[in-house]
Protein backbone atom coordinates (compact mmCIF):
# COMPACT_ATOMS: atom_id res chain seq x y z
CA UNK A 1 0.00 0.00 0.00
CA UNK A 2 1.85 3.12 -1.14
CA UNK A 3 1.18 5.88 1.41
CA UNK A 4 1.75 9.59 0.89
CA UNK A 5 0.17 13.03 0.82
CA UNK A 6 -0.83 15.89 -1.44
CA UNK A 7 2.29 17.95 -2.16
CA UNK A 8 2.67 21.60 -3.17
CA UNK A 9 4.17 22.40 -6.59
CA UNK A 10 5.39 25.84 -5.44
CA UNK A 11 8.72 26.60 -7.07
CA UNK A 12 8.29 24.01 -9.83
CA UNK A 13 6.78 20.60 -10.50
CA UNK A 14 9.98 18.84 -9.40
CA UNK A 15 9.76 20.48 -5.97
CA UNK A 16 6.63 18.47 -5.19
CA UNK A 17 8.64 15.26 -5.60
CA UNK A 18 11.43 16.56 -3.38
CA UNK A 19 8.92 17.52 -0.70
CA UNK A 20 7.28 14.11 -0.79
CA UNK A 21 10.61 12.32 -0.72
CA UNK A 22 11.82 14.36 2.26
CA UNK A 23 9.06 12.96 4.50
CA UNK A 24 9.08 9.39 3.20
CA UNK A 25 6.10 9.44 0.83
CA UNK A 26 5.74 6.40 -1.41
CA UNK A 27 3.08 8.12 -3.52
CA UNK A 28 1.96 11.75 -3.88
CA UNK A 29 -0.89 13.76 -5.35
CA UNK A 30 -0.28 17.17 -6.94
CA UNK A 31 -1.98 19.97 -8.82
CA UNK A 32 -0.57 20.45 -12.32
CA UNK A 33 -1.10 24.23 -12.09
CA UNK A 34 -2.29 26.85 -9.63
CA UNK A 35 -5.50 25.66 -8.00
CA UNK A 36 -6.78 29.25 -7.87
CA UNK A 37 -6.61 30.01 -11.60
CA UNK A 38 -8.43 28.76 -14.68
CA UNK A 39 -5.49 28.98 -17.05
CA UNK A 40 -1.78 28.22 -16.93
CA UNK A 41 1.16 28.82 -19.19
CA UNK A 42 2.18 25.69 -21.13
CA UNK A 43 4.61 23.32 -19.47
CA UNK A 44 8.15 23.90 -20.73
CA UNK A 45 10.28 20.95 -21.81
CA UNK A 46 12.91 21.81 -19.19
CA UNK A 47 10.36 21.75 -16.36
CA UNK A 48 8.96 18.43 -17.53
CA UNK A 49 12.47 16.95 -17.75
CA UNK A 50 13.32 18.12 -14.20
CA UNK A 51 10.09 16.57 -12.93
CA UNK A 52 10.80 13.23 -14.60
CA UNK A 53 14.37 13.19 -13.27
CA UNK A 54 13.18 13.93 -9.74
CA UNK A 55 10.50 11.28 -10.00
CA UNK A 56 12.93 8.60 -11.20
CA UNK A 57 15.44 9.44 -8.48
CA UNK A 58 12.82 9.38 -5.72
CA UNK A 59 11.14 6.09 -6.56
CA UNK A 60 7.78 7.66 -5.66
CA UNK A 61 5.07 5.86 -7.61
CA UNK A 62 2.45 6.62 -8.61
CA UNK A 63 2.34 10.39 -8.80
CA UNK A 64 -1.13 11.53 -9.77
CA UNK A 65 -3.04 14.79 -10.06
CA UNK A 66 -6.10 16.49 -8.63
CA UNK A 67 -8.06 18.89 -10.82
CA UNK A 68 -8.58 22.48 -9.69
CA UNK A 69 -11.56 22.98 -7.39
CA UNK A 70 -12.82 25.79 -9.64
CA UNK A 71 -13.93 23.22 -12.21
CA UNK A 72 -17.64 22.35 -12.18
CA UNK A 73 -18.55 19.92 -14.95
CA UNK A 74 -22.15 19.74 -13.67
CA UNK A 75 -22.80 23.48 -13.89
CA UNK A 76 -26.19 24.42 -15.38
CA UNK A 77 -24.71 27.72 -16.58
CA UNK A 78 -23.40 27.30 -20.13
CA UNK A 79 -20.58 29.84 -19.76
CA UNK A 80 -19.38 28.32 -16.49
CA UNK A 81 -19.67 24.82 -17.95
CA UNK A 82 -17.67 25.79 -21.06
CA UNK A 83 -14.99 27.40 -18.90
CA UNK A 84 -14.83 24.33 -16.66
CA UNK A 85 -14.65 21.97 -19.62
CA UNK A 86 -11.82 23.86 -21.33
CA UNK A 87 -9.88 24.08 -18.09
CA UNK A 88 -10.34 20.37 -17.40
CA UNK A 89 -9.31 19.42 -20.94
CA UNK A 90 -6.16 21.50 -20.43
CA UNK A 91 -5.43 19.75 -17.13
CA UNK A 92 -5.82 16.29 -18.66
CA UNK A 93 -3.38 17.39 -21.35
CA UNK A 94 -0.89 18.51 -18.70
CA UNK A 95 -1.19 15.11 -17.01
CA UNK A 96 -0.40 13.45 -20.34
CA UNK A 97 2.67 15.67 -20.80
CA UNK A 98 3.87 14.82 -17.29
CA UNK A 99 3.02 11.12 -17.77
CA UNK A 100 0.69 11.02 -14.78
CA UNK A 101 -1.68 8.04 -14.83
CA UNK A 102 -4.69 9.62 -13.08
CA UNK A 103 -6.41 12.92 -12.44
CA UNK A 104 -8.98 13.13 -9.64
CA UNK A 105 -11.98 15.42 -10.14
CA UNK A 106 -15.04 16.26 -8.09
CA UNK A 107 -18.07 15.49 -10.28
CA UNK A 108 -19.50 18.97 -9.70
CA UNK A 109 -22.61 20.74 -8.41
CA UNK A 110 -25.92 21.03 -10.26
CA UNK A 111 -26.73 24.46 -8.79
CA UNK A 112 -30.43 23.73 -8.39
CA UNK A 113 -30.98 22.24 -11.84
CA UNK A 114 -31.41 18.76 -10.35
CA UNK A 115 -29.21 15.70 -10.06
CA UNK A 116 -30.29 14.15 -13.36
CA UNK A 117 -29.40 17.32 -15.25
CA UNK A 118 -26.08 17.53 -13.41
CA UNK A 119 -25.23 13.91 -14.17
CA UNK A 120 -25.99 14.42 -17.86
CA UNK A 121 -23.78 17.51 -18.05
CA UNK A 122 -20.89 15.73 -16.32
CA UNK A 123 -21.13 12.81 -18.73
CA UNK A 124 -21.26 15.14 -21.72
CA UNK A 125 -18.16 16.97 -20.47
CA UNK A 126 -16.23 13.75 -19.93
CA UNK A 127 -17.13 12.45 -23.38
CA UNK A 128 -15.96 15.71 -24.94
CA UNK A 129 -12.72 15.63 -22.96
CA UNK A 130 -11.91 12.04 -23.93
CA UNK A 131 -12.80 12.70 -27.57
CA UNK A 132 -10.26 15.51 -27.64
CA UNK A 133 -7.67 13.41 -25.78
CA UNK A 134 -8.46 10.17 -27.58
CA UNK A 135 -4.85 9.06 -28.01
CA UNK A 136 -3.74 9.69 -24.43
CA UNK A 137 -3.89 7.27 -21.52
CA UNK A 138 -4.80 9.52 -18.60
CA UNK A 139 -7.59 8.03 -16.47
CA UNK A 140 -10.11 10.37 -14.83
CA UNK A 141 -11.00 9.38 -11.28
CA UNK A 142 -14.41 10.55 -10.09
CA UNK A 143 -14.21 11.35 -6.38
CA UNK A 144 -16.97 10.55 -3.93
CA UNK A 145 -18.14 13.81 -2.34
CA UNK A 146 -19.57 14.76 1.04
CA UNK A 147 -22.78 16.05 -0.51
CA UNK A 148 -22.51 19.69 0.52
CA UNK A 149 -25.01 21.99 -1.17
CA UNK A 150 -25.98 20.71 -4.61
CA UNK A 151 -22.84 18.64 -5.17
CA UNK A 152 -23.14 15.36 -7.05
CA UNK A 153 -21.21 12.22 -6.21
CA UNK A 154 -22.19 11.61 -2.58
CA UNK A 155 -23.85 8.34 -3.56
CA UNK A 156 -22.15 5.42 -5.28
CA UNK A 157 -25.18 5.38 -7.55
CA UNK A 158 -24.21 8.83 -8.90
CA UNK A 159 -20.72 7.66 -9.83
CA UNK A 160 -22.07 4.43 -11.30
CA UNK A 161 -24.57 6.43 -13.37
CA UNK A 162 -21.85 8.63 -14.85
CA UNK A 163 -19.74 5.61 -15.72
CA UNK A 164 -22.67 3.79 -17.31
CA UNK A 165 -23.51 6.79 -19.52
CA UNK A 166 -19.96 7.67 -20.54
CA UNK A 167 -18.78 6.52 -23.98
CA UNK A 168 -15.25 5.98 -22.65
CA UNK A 169 -15.72 3.73 -19.61
CA UNK A 170 -12.17 2.42 -19.95
CA UNK A 171 -10.88 5.93 -19.20
CA UNK A 172 -12.83 6.29 -15.94
CA UNK A 173 -12.14 5.20 -12.38
CA UNK A 174 -13.06 6.09 -8.80
CA UNK A 175 -11.26 7.87 -5.96
CA UNK A 176 -12.60 7.03 -2.50
CA UNK A 177 -12.28 9.76 0.13
CA UNK A 178 -12.79 8.53 3.71
CA UNK A 179 -14.00 11.89 5.06
CA UNK A 180 -16.38 12.46 2.15
CA UNK A 181 -17.81 8.94 2.29
CA UNK A 182 -18.42 9.17 6.04
CA UNK A 183 -19.99 12.62 5.78
CA UNK A 184 -22.15 11.30 2.93
CA UNK A 185 -23.53 8.57 5.21
CA UNK A 186 -21.26 5.56 4.68
CA UNK A 187 -20.22 4.28 8.11
CA UNK A 188 -16.65 2.95 8.12
CA UNK A 189 -16.14 2.76 11.89
CA UNK A 190 -17.08 -0.88 12.51
CA UNK A 191 -16.19 -4.09 10.66
CA UNK A 192 -19.86 -4.50 9.71
CA UNK A 193 -20.27 -0.93 8.45
CA UNK A 194 -16.95 -0.98 6.63
CA UNK A 195 -17.74 -4.27 4.89
CA UNK A 196 -21.20 -3.08 3.92
CA UNK A 197 -19.69 0.05 2.35
CA UNK A 198 -17.04 -1.82 0.37
CA UNK A 199 -19.56 -4.45 -0.72
CA UNK A 200 -21.89 -1.70 -1.96
CA UNK A 201 -19.04 -0.04 -3.85
CA UNK A 202 -18.13 -3.36 -5.44
CA UNK A 203 -21.73 -4.18 -6.37
CA UNK A 204 -22.59 -0.79 -7.86
CA UNK A 205 -19.27 0.16 -9.46
CA UNK A 206 -16.76 -2.68 -9.13
CA UNK A 207 -13.60 -2.61 -7.04
CA UNK A 208 -11.57 -2.95 -10.23
CA UNK A 209 -12.50 0.68 -10.96
CA UNK A 210 -11.21 1.92 -7.58
CA UNK A 211 -7.79 3.43 -8.34
CA UNK A 212 -6.89 5.77 -5.44
CA UNK A 213 -7.90 6.64 -1.88
CA UNK A 214 -7.82 9.90 0.08
CA UNK A 215 -7.14 9.29 3.76
CA UNK A 216 -8.81 12.05 5.80
CA UNK A 217 -10.56 12.02 9.16
CA UNK A 218 -13.84 13.94 9.36
CA UNK A 219 -14.79 16.99 11.42
CA UNK A 220 -18.45 16.28 10.65
CA UNK A 221 -20.43 13.34 11.93
CA UNK A 222 -21.94 10.49 9.92
CA UNK A 223 -24.26 11.85 7.24
CA UNK A 224 -23.49 15.49 8.11
CA UNK A 225 -22.49 16.33 4.49
CA UNK A 226 -19.72 18.50 5.96
CA UNK A 227 -16.54 18.49 3.85
CA UNK A 228 -13.93 19.27 6.50
CA UNK A 229 -10.79 17.17 6.79
CA UNK A 230 -8.96 16.68 10.09
CA UNK A 231 -5.94 14.68 11.18
CA UNK A 232 -6.05 10.90 11.40
CA UNK A 233 -7.73 9.74 14.60
CA UNK A 234 -8.73 13.26 15.64
CA UNK A 235 -12.15 13.35 13.98
CA UNK A 236 -15.43 11.48 14.07
CA UNK A 237 -14.13 8.61 11.97
CA UNK A 238 -11.50 7.59 14.51
CA UNK A 239 -8.61 5.16 14.15
CA UNK A 240 -10.59 1.95 13.66
CA UNK A 241 -11.90 3.01 10.26
CA UNK A 242 -8.36 3.50 9.00
CA UNK A 243 -7.20 0.24 10.57
CA UNK A 244 -9.91 -1.62 8.68
CA UNK A 245 -9.08 0.08 5.39
CA UNK A 246 -5.29 -0.28 5.67
CA UNK A 247 -5.58 -3.99 6.40
CA UNK A 248 -8.04 -4.80 3.63
CA UNK A 249 -6.13 -7.08 1.19
CA UNK A 250 -8.48 -6.03 -1.62
CA UNK A 251 -7.02 -2.52 -1.46
CA UNK A 252 -3.36 -3.27 -0.78
CA UNK A 253 -1.97 -2.03 -4.12
CA UNK A 254 -3.90 1.25 -4.21
CA UNK A 255 -2.12 4.58 -3.66
CA UNK A 256 -3.43 6.33 -0.55
CA UNK A 257 -2.76 10.00 0.13
CA UNK A 258 -3.47 12.46 2.93
CA UNK A 259 -5.27 15.73 2.27
CA UNK A 260 -5.19 16.93 5.88
CA UNK A 261 -4.25 20.48 6.99
CA UNK A 262 -0.54 21.22 7.32
CA UNK A 263 2.10 23.91 7.61
CA UNK A 264 5.18 24.49 5.43
CA UNK A 265 7.36 22.07 7.43
CA UNK A 266 4.84 19.25 6.82
CA UNK A 267 5.23 17.90 10.36
CA UNK A 268 1.51 17.11 10.36
CA UNK A 269 1.97 14.84 7.34
CA UNK A 270 4.86 13.11 9.11
CA UNK A 271 2.71 12.48 12.19
CA UNK A 272 -0.28 11.27 10.17
CA UNK A 273 1.83 8.93 8.03
CA UNK A 274 3.41 7.50 11.17
CA UNK A 275 -0.05 6.88 12.64
CA UNK A 276 -1.24 5.18 9.46
CA UNK A 277 1.82 2.95 9.18
CA UNK A 278 1.35 1.96 12.79
CA UNK A 279 -2.17 0.78 11.99
CA UNK A 280 -1.19 -1.32 8.97
CA UNK A 281 -0.27 -4.97 9.25
CA UNK A 282 -0.05 -5.65 5.49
Amino acid sequence: MPLGAHMSIAGGMDKSVARGSSIGCETIQIFTKSNRQWRAKPLEAEEVARFQEARAASGIDPIFAHAAYLINLASPDDDAWDKSLESFIMEVGRCATLKLPFIVVHPGAHGGAGEDTGLSRITRALDECFTRHKDEQVTVLLEITAGQGSSIGYKFEHLAGIMERCLYLERLGICFDTCHAFAAGYDLRTPEGYEQTIASLDRLIGLEHLKAIHLNDSLGDLGSHLDRHVHIGMGNLGLEAFRLLLNDPRLKRLPMVLETPKGPDMKEDVANLSTLRGLSRL
